[in-house]
């Protein structure tokens, strides 16, 4: 997500099932630094969470295959098919209404970041059954979680 400031950049993450967002700013959209930042962010979340990444055909994701190191697969949007990257674009739109293109984010605080994007993490969905995304993307660590701990004692 850019804004009008050379160097201000958002990173936006989406995750497919729930909606939940992630952003992170970033002071370049140089592929080193924006591939660290997908993998740090990444990281932190169990495998069966991370399996994929779709990114659209810009530069900045030319150093996509350094994800493959967390067992996460890269895929790329086919060339003008504006439908597969249909719902970041739609958070990305959803954003905007908070943080509209002229806006400095050197002015705004990680608080505020932070802020904005609990926000839009804590919305109710229709899409969800009214649930908020982070409800939702609980709901799939806590399986996760559940899944992977104990073995059920016999009974």
């Amino acid at each position: 997500m850019g804004f009008a400031r050379y160097g201000q950049n958002l990173l936006i993450l989406h995750e497919r099932m729930s909606r939940a967002l992630i952003g992170l700013p970033l002071g370049s959209k140089h592929a080193g630094p924006i591939a660290q930042a997908i993998g740090a962010v990444l990281a932190q979340l169990p495998p069966p969470l991370r399996r994929t990444v779709t990114f659209d055909n810009g530069t900045e994701f030319a150093r996509h295959h350094e994800l493959g190191a967390l067992g996460i697969g890269t895929y790329f949007c086919d060339p003008h098919a504006p439908w597969q990257k249909g719902g970041v674009e739609n958070a990305i739109g959803r954003m905007r209404r908070f943080l509209p293109r002229k806006t400095d984010l050197a002015q705004l605080g990680q608080t505020d970041l932070v802020t904005i994007i609990a926000a839009y993490n804590n919305t109710p969905r229709k899409c969800l059954d009214w649930r908020t995304p982070a409800e939702a993307f609980l709901d799939q660590l806590l399986h996760f979680k559940r899944e992977s701990t104990f073995r059920p004692s016999p009974e």
